[in-house]
């Protein structure tokens, strides 16, 4: 039966027991009743601060159950959510509520500055919690992207504010799944797929801040059924000690997804022979829906290193540089256009599509098909690497790297060279207790068998601070820049140089 989402809470409240719960967040709790009457109370509060259907409503809210209040009574409103990081610096956060022009702001930090809303601890005190009926959104939501490259743009997808609860939900979730969130919800997939459990009847338990033995515990208590990880998280589970790691009852655990960072294949073999080919699955796509590839574990380990072929609902092509396809091995630009034609899964606020004549569009990375039509990923256009005449991709450097027992996580970046062009530098986090001199003193020798010399990188920065958020994001611009401004003022960072690798065979 085809519903809107604001009636989902009270759908699943009406055909489920009494105490069911919806959502948790650590201790915290909401029956699907709960949820229900608070969202409702909160969409009259907005409402009392204006919004209108038609409106957007931009959420700066961390992973909390007043998160599922929240977005839940933007689509009572008949309004759309756009799901922004509670902690965006003042200037990020002002780009994007210009291009998005919100009927109001719910949360985020004071100085946005914004000219309608509401601080992340209101309660709704005061409204009635009685159902709504509102014209459905047009949008169900608008997410943003790009913020990393200082221009902000927010994506629409075009899908309108409404669930078929009789259909089978995505990525193979059950109807009624118990899944876990541990990524932060201002993020797509999270957003999406914790929603979309909800629409489906499920459980969602979320983590307030990854940790990956509470992640273990949780599967374990709420017998979870399905996550989605990102790679970052992977590497931080299969990094606890061994006894850890398999102390942890996961046989409820049917789906294990990952997606939205490149996935070192190391570690994927490591989580394959964990867990069985058949629980791992990948997704590679954009927020935009153009297209997206699916591979499972199984799959994987016929096609070492890619991210699958591309689903029914559209096309994937190769394209180099002279705009022709490539043939199967060669590398190129990857495109793809729904069946539906351009621009049927979303427009752009505040940017224009990279999209050739013929209608295809690009996100910008690089790739190869085989024979069989399997995708391997390269890196994003802008993030490779040129030295002497090289392509050098930083994701498949970072991989190698962080294979290192003691290297927490690694980000490779191009830094200007008077000689090759540019070099590779490698910016490290370590584990506790390792020492910085041996890991960059061996480094060269670590790599030995994994990349090509020329690849090597070769100087070293070692921080303190965590490089990727939970959500295994990465402002590889940024930190580029930032190191390229550095030397340029001859301005010290801890950088570790080591001999120089060989030249490009």
């Amino acid at each position: 039966m085809l519903i809107p989402l604001a009636d989902v809470p009270r759908w699943y409240a009406e055909r489920k027991p009494k105490d069911a719960v919806a959502v948790s967040h650590g201790a915290d709790t909401l029956t699907w009743e709960q949820l229900e009457r608070g969202a409702n109370r909160r969409a009259r509060a907005f409402a009392a601060k204006g919004v209108k259907p038609g409106d957007f409503v931009a959420i700066g809210l961390p992973n909390s159950n007043a998160f599922f209040e929240t977005s839940f009574a933007v689509w009572k409103c008949g309004a759309t959510p756009t799901s922004l990081s509670w902690r965006l610096p003042r200037g990020e956060a002002a780009a994007v509520l210009e291009i998005l022009k919100p009927a109001l702001v719910v949360g985020g930090e004071a100085d946005w500055n914004a000219p309608n809303a509401l601080p992340a601890n209101f309660v709704p005190d005061g409204f009635s919690d009685e159902p709504l009926n509102n014209p459905v959104a047009r949008y169900w939501k608008a997410m943003t992207s790009g913020g990393s490259t200082g221009r902000p743009k927010v994506i629409l997808d075009h899908n309108p504010a409404v669930v078929d609860t009789a259909a089978a939900p995505l990525l193979g979730m059950p109807l009624g799944a118990s899944l876990l969130n541990p990524g932060p919800l201002y993020h797509n997939a999270p957003f999406i797929v914790s929603h979309s459990a909800l629409f489906a009847g499920g459980r969602v338990t979320g983590l307030v801040k990854f940790d990956a033995e509470e992640t273990l515990r949780l599967i374990e208590a709420n017998r979870v059924q399905w996550v989605n990880f990102v790679p970052t998280m992977m590497h931080r589970i299969w990094a606890l000690p061994e006894a850890v790691r398999n102390g942890y009852d996961l046989s409820s655990l049917q789906i294990v997804f990952h997606m939205a960072a490149p996935m070192p294949p190391w570690l994927k073999e490591k989580w394959i022979g964990w867990l069985g080919p058949e629980r791992i699955w990948e997704l590679y796509g954009g927020t935009e829906r153009q297209g997206a590839c699916v591979i499972s574990g199984v799959e994987w380990l016929a096609h070492r290193g890619s991210v699958g072929k591309i689903g029914e609902t559209s096309g994937l092509r190769i394209i180099g540089e002279d705009g022709r396809d490539v043939a199967p091995g060669e590398t190129g630009e990857i495109y793809f256009l729904p069946n539906d034609g351009a621009g049927s899964t979303y427009h752009y606020l505040g940017a224009e599509p990279k999209r050739r004549a013929d209608g295809w569009e690009s996100l910008g990375d690089i790739g190869r098909l085989d024979a069989d039509g399997y995708l391997y990923l390269g890196d994003r256009l802008a993030d490779m690497i040129l030295r002497g005449g090289a392509n050098i991709y930083p994701a498949e450097v970072e991989a190698a790297v962080t294979a290192h027992p003691d290297v927490r996580s690694c980000v490779v970046v191009g830094l200007p060279d008077p000689e090759f062009g540019q070099r590779v530098h490698a910016i490290l986090e370590l584990r506790e207790a390792a020492d910085a001199k041996d890991v960059v003193d061996g480094m060269g020798g670590f790599l030995a068998d994994q990349l090509s010399r020329y690849k090597h990188p070769e100087s070293f920065e070692i921080v303190s601070v965590c490089l990727r958020d939970d959500s295994g994001k990465v402002r590889r611009t940024l930190l580029r820049d930032e190191r390229a401004a550095w030397l340029q003022e001859n301005r010290p960072f801890r950088l570790m140089p080591r001999r120089a690798p060989a030249k490009a065979e």
